[in-house]
């Protein structure tokens, strides 16, 4: 797809975060109506009853602990998104081609799902990539939340070698960063909390 030239300063700035810090934090990825548009389609599927707890692990170590992880989720799929999920599909389609053109990163897809974590539920502090598979090569999260406060908590808090960065989850805001080496954790919110978070894959590389 063809990278316009908005989108191409966006995805350098995700690009140079990763490659002084290993993750980037990237203020209005998405306008607000892209952001609102969203977030219509995200509540319409809430209400809709087509999330479901989130789990921890895969294959036989996959487990569903609240203890550990609270948010609901509902996997994005091309096949039934509104418009505004296909369009943020092609938005990650053309992201990741332009990751392989200018990076040479060999990525082969993407995976993502809404995100929910209701009142008072948290992710405790884990890494995004599995022990036994290691395609996912880069976690994005985008936040779909209207008027988010510091009182609201929800942060996202990455552990740097030497420091925490804690993000908060502003609508519009993307966080992008290499999934096998940066471990964080969701705080406890004071309001349901909205994301759409996902993974760019590079597959075949056990």
């Amino acid at each position: 797809m063809q990278t316009t030239m908005v989108a191409a300063s966006a995805f350098e700035a995700l690009i140079d975060g990763i490659t002084d810090h290993h993750y980037a934090v990237l203020d209005d990825f998405l306008s607000m109506e892209e952001v609102n548009s969203l977030r219509q389609s995200f509540e319409e599927k809430l209400e809709a009853g087509a999330f479901h707890r989130a789990g921890i692990g895969q294959g036989e170590q996959f487990t569903k602990d609240k203890t550990f992880r609270g948010d609901l989720i509902h996997w994005l799929e091309r096949a039934s998104a509104t418009p505004a999920g296909l369009s943020f599909l092609d938005k990650m389609d053309t992201f990741m081609s332009y990751l392989n053109r200018t990076c040479y990163t060999g990525l082969t897809g993407f995976e993502f799902h809404y995100a929910v974590y209701p009142v008072g539920t948290f992710y405790q502090r884990h890494l995004d990539q599995f022990r036994q598979d290691d395609s996912r090569r880069y976690s994005v999260i985008c936040y779909l939340n209207e008027n988010w406060q510091p009182e609201h908590g929800g942060e996202l808090v990455i552990y740097l070698p030497d420091r925490e960065e804690v993000i908060l989850p502003r609508g519009g805001r993307v966080v992008f960063f290499e999934s096998a080496l940066l471990e964080h954790e969701v705080k406890i919110a004071t309001r349901p909390r909205y994301s759409l978070t996902g993974w760019l894959r590079r597959d075949g590389m056990v």
